[in-house]
């Protein structure tokens, strides 16, 4: 009887198991819906659009893409050659609708707009390390988050940083002089870590000595949490969370997370108990760069902790980390990336090099002082040199924008959701802004030379509402460190623009490094 019974029970086991299934499947695909339909709109709305082949539904141009950095920058300047008489074009990563932008007009249509103001879909990948902080945030509380944290870059506070970019500086020279009169060395992380003692120091009051102990484990975490970032961008399969969590890059990305939240997280906690003894004993808080009796330097992290918005309400905890994280990734690889890319172009153009040596002869003449911001001012030429550097290598070769509603762009309709990728390495090099694009030439942004010259043809540090509210502190870092070096060294550069190896990811890096030889300046350093 028993076995009877079990035999009529098998299938209605199989029934009810297959209905089980079936329901999932139901509701899988009623979760995807929305997504396949805003997927099919998007591609037969851009369908007129020029775009590169082969493309297939879903899987989009993904077969055809590179994968390693190096290359995949290659091919986007191949793709942009390839459709530059059109004002830009098409590629499907996946089922990620990106459109290439390089011409100014078109440019101008996205970053003039105060309402295509948030970032792509790939800078999701930024929000384990930085929430949504002012980089990767959008909306009110961007807007709220940028104007509470714009007076902390107020010149006058910048000012008080020099100190901090004249010291880590001078540790630099230091170590420049191992190298005088050797063999060609690569510069490029020396300079790195220089920038990052100097973001460091200035973003959370805490000098943790890259430059002297680059195997930290927190120095360790940020290159390594940058390249896992790079890698999740263009790797779909990494998209998931769940899926990440499983390969072994995911569980490195758990492991030097903790390593920079628990680090910012301890400093933070440090600077709040500073600030509320401060308080208690009525010690200096009018925002001096130095406190009575202590040498300690304000740092952001000291005046986003006294922040407050219209209403008075303080940032919390968790906002204060985004933001500090965000500094800390924002502040030191760009800068970083342009004082490389200067001295490898100064190296290559030795007329220039040698007009950058009569201005700091003219304004320091053969002393080593520390420099100041009236220095500042009078380097002109160098300012010139360091704009035209940023003109061949932005250090942020590309960024993305995500339309939120439909737009119409040079007469292309363009649905909401898309991406709006934009090529600044391409859009600085349009012959008809700035002829002869690969020559290095300074004198291009010479007052005179600058009238009527596009407003979003040149855009290193973004423009219009989202641009970089950080650009002076950078500019300031940029000539500073500069100033020091080309005071004391003359620079020969040792490779060929073809032997660099660039790539265009977070930042433009060379994969091969800048390989430079140095030389004492005559009479450099002597009082």
């Amino acid at each position: 009887m028993e076995v009877v019974w079990e035999a009529a029970r098998g299938p209605q086991l199989l029934q009810l198991g297959a209905g089980v299934v079936i329901l999932m499947l139901t509701v899988v695909a009623m979760s995807f819906l929305p997504s396949l339909v805003t997927y099919c709109r998007q591609w037969k709305v851009m369908k007129p659009i020029p775009g590169v082949s082969p493309c297939y539904p879903v899987l989009g141009n993904a077969t055809i893409l590179e994968r390693t950095g190096e290359a995949f920058f290659k091919q986007l300047q191949t793709y942009v050659e390839q459709y530059k008489s059109t004002p830009f074009f098409k590629i499907w990563i996946g089922p990620l609708p990106v459109l290439i932008f390089y011409h100014p007009d078109s440019v101008e249509v996205i970053l003039s707009s105060s309402k295509h103001i948030e970032k792509s879909f790939l800078y999701t990948f930024l929000h384990p390390w930085l929430g949504t902080g002012l980089l990767t945030s959008t909306g009110d509380k961007w807007r709220l988050r940028r104007k509470m944290i714009t007076p902390t870059f107020h010149f006058a506070i910048l000012t008080d940083f020099l100190e901090i970019m004249n010291e880590q500086g001078g540790i630099l020279l230091e170590k420049l002089e191992k190298h005088v009169d050797k063999e060609p060395f690569d510069i490029f992380l020396d300079v790195t870590l220089c920038a990052l003692d100097i973001i460091c120091e200035t973003a959370m009051g805490r000098n943790v000595g890259a430059q002297e102990n680059k195997d930290s484990d927190y120095v360790r975490a940020i290159y390594r949490m940058s390249d896992l970032i790079q890698q999740r961008q263009k790797s779909p399969w990494f998209w998931p969370d769940l899926l990440y969590s499983l390969f072994k890059e995911g569980r490195e990305h758990d492991r030097n997370l903790k390593i920079l939240h628990n680090f910012t997280d301890t400093v933070i906690a440090e600077k709040a108990a500073e600030l509320e003894k401060t308080k208690q004993t009525k010690h200096d808080t009018d925002g001096n760069c130095k406190e009575r009796g202590s040498q300690k330097r304000k740092a952001f992290l000291d005046m986003l902790l006294s922040a407050r918005d219209d209403e008075g309400n303080k940032l919390s905890y968790r906002d204060i980390r985004e933001e500090v994280d965000t500094f800390m990734f924002e502040g030191h690889d760009t800068t970083a990336a342009a004082m490389n890319w200067v001295l490898y172009l100064l190296g290559r153009n030795p007329e220039a090099q040698k007009k950058v040596h009569k201005e700091l002869d003219e304004v320091f003449g053969n002393t080593e002082r520390p420099v100041t911001t009236d220095d500042l001012k009078q380097l002109r030429y160098l300012e010139c040199v360091v704009k035209e550097s940023l003109r061949l290598f932005p250090s942020v070769p590309l960024f993305a924008r995500t339309l939120r509603e439909d737009c119409c762009i040079n007469g292309y309709q363009i649905p909401k959701g898309a991406n709006i990728l934009v090529i600044t390495y391409a859009l600085h090099r349009d012959p008809e802004i700035f002829p002869d694009p690969e020559e290095f030439r300074p004198e291009r942004f010479f007052p005179e030379n600058c009238k009527g010259r596009h407003p979003y043809a040149y855009v290193p540090f973004s423009a219009g509402p989202r641009n970089c509210i950080g650009q002076r502190f950078a500019q300031m870092e940029e000539k500073t460190l500069l100033a020091l070096i080309l005071r004391r060294f003359w620079v020969d550069s040792c490779q060929k623009p073809e032997e660099l190896g660039l790539t265009g990811e977070l930042i433009l890096r060379p994969n091969n490094g800048i390989w430079i030889k140095l030389k004492r300046r005559p009479n450099a350093g002597s009082e």
